[in-house]
């Protein structure tokens, strides 16, 4: 039996945010340091990110606010919202990006309507509601009352793992079972000036997302790309646990990320890799760069880097995590459903168009181009291992297969 992905839809809030004008907000707020000054500019610049996006609205030069929370245009302030503040906003701008990508995942599964829906998984670590986003996904679209409802909060980056290990497992269980995956993260709720370099760091980096996703086992026409999941594993790295943490704060929730955490990464990948790979005698002992496709999420540019160097991959196998880097930025764990859905050849290269009020629909035709500029050849079935890194430190790892109709 066959658990496919039938269907990943994205989505990201409809405000711009460019690198170089969100470097020098930042490196122009006062009561920072000539360090912290520098540091703002080393990081922002380093970051590989051209275009972010977010819920905050008042982020926008072009709408300026009487009474801001977030930012004071007229002066070029960031303000520091206390956390209840902040987590209204998410309420509010979260909801119709959760309710509207989980739409639009549903009508893409071709063979799939509402009232086959049995089961819905959501995903957030940057806000808390209940009635929560299980419930609104399941009033909104329409679905059964009785659909069994999960949510899987404050995980981190890595949460899109446990979210399609959890659909497959109820899909295994039942054949007939059709979970409804949505994932929203707006990072960018939890800016804050700082002279911190971890604070620094993740306001160089985070960002706001959103994605969906139908998973099934039914024997259906495929009529659109699609992913198989094959295998999933979970390991802790034997260090860092000081290095990367997500924490509640009075003025937000804090992000602990440290400068060491893409040397962890690079010391350990392969054995975080090793058990992944033994699951298929045929993968274990070829080098890493046979398997034709790497969805690594882009923590930062430097992760990527070094996820590279160790696995000796190409370029083209590391360009769609490059490329969601540099037009998205991180957007925790909705960021590699972006990265598998260029891989799938869904999203689009060069931007989002608008949709509707929940922000900028992604669609097309789009994909990673290899160094000579040319797509990569597109057979039945090609093989995709996946990978995320979050809190703990921990390594979330799968393999998939991209099917073609």
């Amino acid at each position: 039996m066959v658990v496919l992905v039938r269907s990943l839809e994205t989505a990201v809030p409809g405000t711009v945010l460019k690198q170089p004008e969100a470097r020098d907000v930042f490196a122009a707020q006062e009561g920072l340091t000539r360090l912290g000054q520098r540091l703002v500019k080393t990081c922002f610049d380093a970051a590989a990110i051209d275009t972010r996006y977010s819920a905050v609205a008042e982020f926008s030069w072009d709408r300026p606010d009487h009474d801001p929370d977030f930012f004071d245009s007229s002066t070029g302030t960031l303000l520091n919202p206390s956390t209840k503040t902040r987590n209204d906003l998410f309420v509010r701008e979260a909801t119709p990006l959760f309710t509207e990508t989980a739409r639009r995942a549903l009508d893409a599964a071709d063979g799939i309507n509402a009232g086959d829906v049995t089961h819905v998984v959501t995903v957030s670590c940057t806000g808390f509601f209940n009635p929560g986003p299980d419930y609104r996904v399941v009033r909104d679209l329409g679905l059964n009352p009785s659909v069994q409802r999960f949510h899987l909060g404050f995980m981190g980056c890595y949460a899109a793992f446990p979210a399609l290990r959890m659909a497959k497992a109820f899909c295994d269980a039942d054949p007939d079972a059709v979970v409804l995956v949505a994932i929203v993260e707006l990072c960018s709720l939890h800016v804050r000036s700082s002279n911190d370099p971890d604070t620094i760091l993740g306001a160089s980096l985070f960002a706001d997302g959103a994605a969906a996703a139908v998973i099934t086992a039914r024997d259906l026409p495929l009529t659109r790309p699609a992913l198989s999941l094959d295998a999933f594993e979970t390991t802790l790295t034997p260090v860092g646990e000081e290095t990367m943490a997500w924490n509640i704060g009075d003025q937000g929730f804090e992000m602990v990320l440290g400068t060491y955490v893409p040397h962890i990464i690079d010391d350990h990948i392969t054995g975080a890799l090793a058990p992944l790979l033994a699951r298929e005698p045929a993968l274990a002992g070829r080098p890493h760069a046979d398997i034709e496709h790497w969805a690594i999420h882009p923590g930062g540019r430097s992760i990527v880097d070094k996820v590279a160097a160790r696995l000796g991959l190409s370029e083209a196998q590391t360009a769609p995590a490059y490329d969601t880097l540099r037009e998205f930025g991180n957007m925790s764990s909705a960021t590699v459903m972006f990265v598998l859905e260029r891989i799938l050849g869904l999203g689009q290269t060069d931007g989002a168009e608008a949709r509707d009020g929940a922000g900028q629909a992604r669609d097309g035709a789009g994909q990673a181009r290899d160094g000579a500029g040319q797509e990569p050849p597109r057979t039945g079935a090609e093989r995709v291992c996946a990978m995320a890194f979050g809190p703990g430190l921990t390594v979330e790892t799968a393999l998939m297969t991209r099917l073609l109709p």
